[in-house]
């Protein structure tokens, strides 16, 4: 037993273990990831429709979205985004690794009838012929990549922009990796039957990267018939580390603002957005 705990509150190095397919991939964690972005009263795994609807108008009048141009979602989820993109009138591809939210979004576009290209794939493995006016990764997907990850999927931005296209991500700021503690919690079901329709025990670890500015949330899941570990790491940005990370991959950080609902950037925000072009 010693042991077992032992390992249960280990603390790994940063971004040493990936596994986002556990979210995204399982039967039963897929489901609930679809149910928490589809929930208005929560902000989870998207923020609320309220939000999503001010953040839409703001993107589609401040990059002149509509009739004629390209735009990619990366990480589309079940098409918060990428329907309201495609009703402005543009060309749009959302790509996802969850296929319960790709069908969502599928099934959506066809009530609709929008023409949507959704690709069902790990978007760092995501290759095409296409340019695009404008790349969206919304709601701090940048934060959960490890610094190879991150280096990876922005030299592919690079090469899918088209000449003057835009890149506008969100990523979580050094205030609210300082406002973080580290913790160790045990609980019978946690997360009120998150990780299993059967009986288990949930351990969760939180710990804190002082120089990296990472966090890690670490669960352990211990059922009956098994135990699996779960990571969820996020990275925190300065203005100054956002601009080494973007000028690094050949990219020019032109506009900051505090979310990607166009708000002027305030130093005490907890979230930054960033718009980049290429150098």
């Amino acid at each position: 037993m010693f042991d077992e705990l032992a390992k249960i509150n280990a603390r790994p190095l940063p971004f040493q273990y990936y596994t986002a397919d556990e979210l995204w991939t399982d039967e039963h964690t897929s489901k609930k990831m679809l149910e928490y972005h589809l929930n208005d009263a929560i902000d989870l795994s998207s923020r609320k429709r309220t939000f999503v609807d001010r953040s839409v108008q703001w993107i589609v009048s401040h990059f002149g979205v509509g009739s004629g141009s390209n735009v990619a979602d990366f990480g589309c989820g079940p098409g918060l985004y990428t329907t309201r993109f495609a009703e402005s009138g543009s060309s749009v591809t959302g790509i996802d690794f969850s296929e319960r939210s790709i069908q969502h979004a599928k099934e959506t576009a066809h009530q609709k009838e929008l023409n949507i290209n959704y690709v069902q794939q790990n978007y760092l493995e995501y290759e095409t012929e296409e340019r695009y006016d404008l790349i969206t990764l919304i709601f701090c997907d940048f934060c959960a990549l490890s610094p190879s990850q991150r280096r990876m999927l922005l030299s592919k931005f690079f090469t899918f922009l088209s000449p003057g296209g835009s890149v506008l991500l969100d990523v979580h700021s050094l205030n609210i990796f300082d406002s973080r503690q580290e913790v160790a919690t045990y609980e019978y079901n946690q997360l009120d039957h998150f990780w299993s329709s059967d009986d288990y025990y949930g351990f969760l670890n939180t710990f804190k990267y002082q120089e990296e500015k990472v966090t890690l949330d670490k669960y352990t899941i211990i059922e009956k018939a098994r135990t699996r570990v779960v990571y969820n790491w996020l990275q925190y940005f300065s203005r100054e580390s956002l601009r080494e990370e973007f000028e690094e991959c050949g990219f020019r950080i032109e506009e900051l603002y505090s979310d990607v609902a166009g708000s002027a950037f305030c130093p005490e925000s907890p979230d930054i957005a960033v718009v980049a072009r290429k150098k």
